[in-house]
C-alpha cells in the first residue's frame, strides 16, 4: 500500500483570502464532486496551499449541500455481528471492521478498540507536526511570517457555523484541523485510507460529515487532569460516533484514556463530589456506572483507535509523573439527520 506521506512540497506563505470557484465550475453536484477528486489528486502527487485550501472550502460546501439534502430518516446499522465473549474489551483490526460488528460493539462495551487503524509511521508522521502546528500558529498569532499550510485560520462558509471557538481549543492543547490546510489534507488522506468514510456511513445509515469545530489535532500533558464526561451532555441530541486516533503511545507513559467499557443508556448525573463544571462526572459516579465492569485504561501504539458514541463515559488519563505527552486527532462524524445546528459541516 503506497504510503501517504511519500511525496511532499513546502509552499511558504501568508495569504488567507478564500479561493474562488475553479474556471468552468458550474456549481453542480457532480461537478463539485468532481472537482475535490481532481484536487485531491493533484494534491497527492504535487501538494501546495492552494490546492489544499480550496478542498477544505470545497469540502465545506458539500457538507452544506449534505446537511440540506438529509431525509432525517436515517437508521443505524443492525447490532447483529457476533462478539468474542469473555473479554473485557474485545480487540479489533481495521480488516475485521463492519459497520454491523461496529454497531454491536457499541450497544455492548460502549466502543470498539481498533489496532492499526492507521499505519504506524503515518501517525508518528502526524504526531510530529503538530507541535510544527503549534509553532506556526504562534508566529501567526504574534504577526510574523509563518508556514501557512501549517497553519492559516479558515473561515468556513457564514450559513453554517462560523464561530470556531480557537482561544478554547488552544488552551486545551489542540489545533482545529481545518487551521492547518496540510495536516487537514493529510487527516482525510488517513481516513480514506481505513475506509472510514464507507465504515461510518454505514454505520450512521448516511453520508458521513465532520465538523470544523469538532475535529481538532490535540496534545495532552501529564499535568493536565482528566474529567469524566459524555459528550452528548453537551452536545444535545445528534446522530454521532467519535473517532479518537493515538498518534502516540500512551497510556502507561503518556495520557491515555479512562473508560467505563460498557453500555450505559443514560446521562450520569454531574455536579457532585469534586466535579464541578455543568458537564462533569465525579470519579465516584463513574464507578458507579461502571459498577462490576471496571475502569480500563488501553495502553494505545500510534495508529490504534476506539470508536464510541456520544453517551460514552470516558476521561484523559493523565498522571503527573508520566513522563511524555500524547498526541492525537479528535473527531466526531455526524449524520446529516443528526447534525449540532451551531457547527460547519465539512464532508469527508
Amino acid at each position: 500500500m503506497r504510503g501517504l506521506f511519500g511525496r511532499r512540497r513546502r509552499d511558504e506563505g501568508t495569504a488567507t483570502a478564500v479561493a474562488e470557484p475553479p474556471a468552468g465550475y458550474d456549481g453542480s453536484d457532480v461537478e463539485l464532486e468532481a472537482e475535490i477528486s481532481r484536487l485531491t489528486e493533484r494534491a497527492r502527487e504535487q501538494a501546495g496551499l492552494e490546492d489544499e485550501r480550496e478542498l477544505i472550502r470545497l469540502r465545506n460546501e458539500v457538507g452544506i449541500r449534505r446537511l440540506r439534502g438529509a431525509s432525517g430518516v436515517a437508521s443505524f446499522a443492525d447490532a447483529a455481528a457476533a462478539l468474542p465473549a469473555g473479554d473485557r474489551l474485545p480487540e479489533f483490526t481495521r480488516d475485521q471492521v463492519t459497520p454491523e460488528l461496529l454497531r454491536s460493539a457499541i450497544m455492548r462495551d460502549g466502543c470498539m478498540l481498533v489496532r492499526g487503524l492507521v499505519p504506524r509511521a503515518d501517525a508518528k508522521w502526524f504526531a510530529q507536526q503538530i507541535g510544527r502546528t503549534f509553532a506556526e500558529r504562534d508566529r501567526h498569532d504574534a504577526g510574523e511570517p509563518h508556514d501557512a499550510r501549517l497553519y492559516e485560520e479558515f473561515t468556513p462558509d457564514p450559513r453554517y457555523g462560523e464561530e470556531l471557538a480557537r482561544p478554547w481549543i488552544k488552551a486545551g492543547g489542540g489545533v482545529l484541523a481545518v487551521d492547518s490546510p496540510l495536516l487537514n489534507f493529510k487527516m482525510m488522506e488517513l481516513f480514506a485510507q481505513a475506509r472510514l468514510p464507507e465504515l461510518v456511513g454505514g454505520y450512521l445509515g448516511e453520508a458521513p460529515l465532520i465538523t470544523a469545530q469538532k475535529t481538532t489535532l490535540r496534545t495532552a500533558e501529564p499535568s493536565v487532569p482528566g474529567a469524566w464526561h459524555q459528550d452528548g451532555k453537551f452536545m444535545g441530541p445528534v446522530r454521532a460516533l467519535n473517532l479518537w486516533l493515538s498518534l502516540s503511545h500512551c497510556g502507561d507513559d503518556a495520557p491515555g484514556l479512562d473508560i467505563v467499557p460498557k453500555r450505559i443508556d443514560e446521562f450520569v448525573t454531574t455536579q457532585t463530589d469534586e466535579a464541578l463544571l455543568d458537564y462533569a462526572i465525579s470519579q465516584r459516579m463513574a464507578e458507579d456506572a461502571a459498577g462490576a465492569t471496571g475502569i480500563l485504561r488501553p495502553i494505545f501504539a500510534p495508529g490504534d483507535a476506539l470508536l464510541f458514541d456520544d453517551v460514552f463515559l470516558h476521561k484523559t488519563g493523565s498522571d503527573p509523573d508520566m513522563p511524555k505527552p500524547r498526541y492525537a486527532i479528535e473527531n466526531w462524524f455526524f449524520g446529516g439527520s443528526g447534525f449540532p445546528q451551531e457547527y460547519a459541516p465539512i464532508a469527508v
